[in-house]
Formats: C-alpha cells, sequence, structure tokens
C-alpha cells in the first residue's frame, strides 16, 4: 500500500511521489497535429475545468503530503485568465521548492519579467522546428518569431531554459542538427522527445522509426564528440554534452519508456482527474469528489487510494486500461 508519512508520499511499489504536473486548461493556440486532433478538441466549459481555487487547493493538500515540485502545463497555460495571479499564489505556497512551466511561447515574452519576479526558475518551451515552414506546417500557425522572441526573453532574464522538440519521421527530422547547434552559444538544454500517439486518435504510426537510439545516432553524425554526463536522479532525459557548447542535450525516451521504472510523477487534467501515468486512461476525478464537500482528509485518502493502483510502469498501465488504438489528445491529458 503507498503511504505519507511526515511529508513522504508513496506509491505501491514504494516509490518517493514529490512531482505534481498540473495541467491549468486544455486550450490551446496551436494546433500541433502530434497533441490533438487536426480540426482541435471540443474545448471544455469552463464549469468543467478545476478554479484557481481548487487546483489551490489540491496543491496545498498534495504539497504538504511531500510533493515539492509542480510543472504547470496544458493545454497552453497562458491562455487561461488569471494564470498569472495563480502561479503568483501558489509559488508562495510553503514547502513547493520547484515551480516550473512548459510552454509554446507564443504569447509569453511580455510576461517574462513578472515570471522572474515571482520566481520561476525553469521554463519549458517548446520548439520542433527552426524552419518557419515546417513550423506552420507542424502548429498549423504562423508563430514562429514569437517563440524564439520567448526564447531570448527567457535566456535574457536568467531563466533556465529548455526546449522540448518531438522528433516526427517525415517531419522534422533534418532540424534535428541545427536544434543542437542552439547549445553551441545559448544556454540551453534541447531536449529530443520520442512522438507519443497522444492526438485524440489512433496511432499515425505502426512502429516508431525515430526512437531515443536513432535520434541518438543522427546528432552523433554531426557532433561525433558528443559525450554522455551524469542524469539527475527521477530524470526522464538521457543527457548528453558536447565539448565547448554552453548548452546541453537530452532525449526523452517517452515512447519506449525506458525511464517509467523511477517514475516520481503524477498527473492532474484540467478537469480535476488526477492520473498516475500517462498512458492510464483512467483517473481519480477530484473535481467531483471536491464539489460533493469532501474535506481534506477525504481528500488526502483518495489521493493515497490512487496510489495503491499505480502502473509499474507505461506499458502495463497501456495494457490495462486500453481496449482500443485511441488515445486522448496531449492537451486534454496535460503535457
Amino acid at each position: 500500500m503507498p503511504n505519507y508519512l511526515c511529508g513522504v508520499l508513496k506509491d505501491n511499489h514504494g516509490r518517493i511521489v514529490n512531482y505534481l504536473r498540473l495541467a491549468v486548461t486544455d486550450r490551446c493556440n496551436l494546433r500541433c497535429f502530434y497533441c490533438m486532433p487536426e480540426k482541435g478538441n471540443n474545448w471544455l466549459a469552463r464549469t468543467e475545468l478545476l478554479s484557481w481555487e481548487e487546483m489551490l487547493r489540491l496543491c496545498r493538500l498534495t504539497i504538504g503530503m511531500g510533493v515539492n515540485k509542480i510543472r504547470i502545463t496544458g493545454g497552453e497555460p497562458f491562455v487561461r485568465k488569471g494564470i498569472m495571479p495563480f502561479l503568483s499564489d501558489l509559488s508562495g505556497i510553503k514547502g513547493l521548492d520547484n515551480l516550473t512551466i512548459t510552454t509554446n511561447g507564443v504569447v509569453t515574452a511580455p510576461l517574462v519579467p513578472e515570471l522572474k519576479k515571482i520566481g520561476i526558475k525553469a521554463v519549458n518551451l517548446s520548439l520542433d522546428t527552426l524552419d518557419r515552414a515546417r513550423f506552420q506546417a507542424i502548429t498549423h500557425r504562423d508563430e514562429f518569431d514569437k517563440v524564439i522572441e520567448t526564447m531570448h526573453a527567457l535566456i535574457s532574464n536568467g531563466i533556465d531554459v529548455k526546449i522540448n522538440a518531438v522528433v516526427m519521421d517525415g517531419k522534422n527530422t533534418q532540424d534535428i542538427p541545427a536544434l543542437v547547434a542552439l547549445t553551441k552559444e545559448l544556454p540551453v538544454s534541447v531536449r529530443f522527445i520520442e512522438e507519443m500517439p497522444f492526438n485524440g486518435g489512433g496511432q499515425h504510426y505502426q512502429t516508431l522509426v525515430w526512437d531515443h537510439m536513432q535520434i541518438l545516432q543522427t546528432i552523433k553524425e554531426s557532433y561525433p564528440e558528443i559525450a554522455k554526463i551524469p542524469d539527475p536522479l527521477y530524470s526522464t532525459s538521457y543527457n548528453y554534452k558536447i565539448p565547448g557548447h554552453k548548452g546541453d542535450v537530452g532525449i526523452i525516451a517517452a515512447y519506449t519508456r525506458s525511464f517509467c521504472g523511477t517514475c516520481n510523477r503524477i498527473r492532474l487534467t484540467p478537469q480535476g482527474i488526477l492520473k498516475t501515468c500517462l498512458y492510464d486512461n483512467g483517473g481519480t476525478d477530484f473535481k467531483h469528489i471536491i464539489r460533493s464537500g469532501a474535506d481534506d482528509a477525504i481528500l488526502s485518502s483518495a489521493i493515497v487510494t490512487a496510489l495503491s493502483a499505480k502502473a509499474i510502469d507505461g506499458h502495463e498501465a497501456e495494457r490495462t486500461t486500453y481496449s482500443s488504438g485511441a488515445h486522448q489528445s496531449m492537451a486534454m491529458i496535460g503535457g
């Protein structure tokens, strides 16, 4: 059974759970084909979303149980009104050591100074290509310049930047060397992510051509001197450094799921579903529990109960919960 004692929360496999990924909205101002259906999602009504107050309550509760890192995701977090006051309130909760954000950068640049003031020290920026035409083909929007502006604003304000690039066969693989080249003069971590089948439809490939080994081999063709560096505790990426480069490179085996065994994460979707695994099609409806009048003791018990059924890895979760090839879109789950 999972347990928490003195601020340490564990799952049924004895693994410490100290990281919450909180999706604050399902809406997005891009239409990346790997994240949602081509025509977009049917957006949730405001009443179907957790309110800011409900999210803060759940964050305070999980922090009290041992969570010390929260990542804000979406959808695109900055399209939801009220996000900045929420971040300010969240950052002030005692026990939260690490508050980070994942954004596509389209509307983020003007907010960067305030993010720094709030205490945001790290941001993951989604950027799958450095070519404007390919950017528009992937996202169905012409917003490349705004994303680059956000990247430079983050760097100039001293906020750590991780660039997340999903590697897609026939779409952006030619961008791998150019993205790696960013690390030469910029203090950024460029992280290549295996493509996952979370666009709201069936899988759009039979086998994954661009797994982490193929990505690494492609990088080595341009940078044969690239060297492995130690991976931080709970890292989802295999990390590398090119001598003389200011930044570094990571490869996330998101589809092959080779990092799952040390999972320390839980996810909360915009509609309040607590998911113990990205590949789990189920979850616990905390919005319903909260709106039924539950006190914190009931909520805490529900979190412990959810963790009592956490899969050992993504493969087990997928086998257990998916009866068809269709997955939810990433925008609905939380990136």
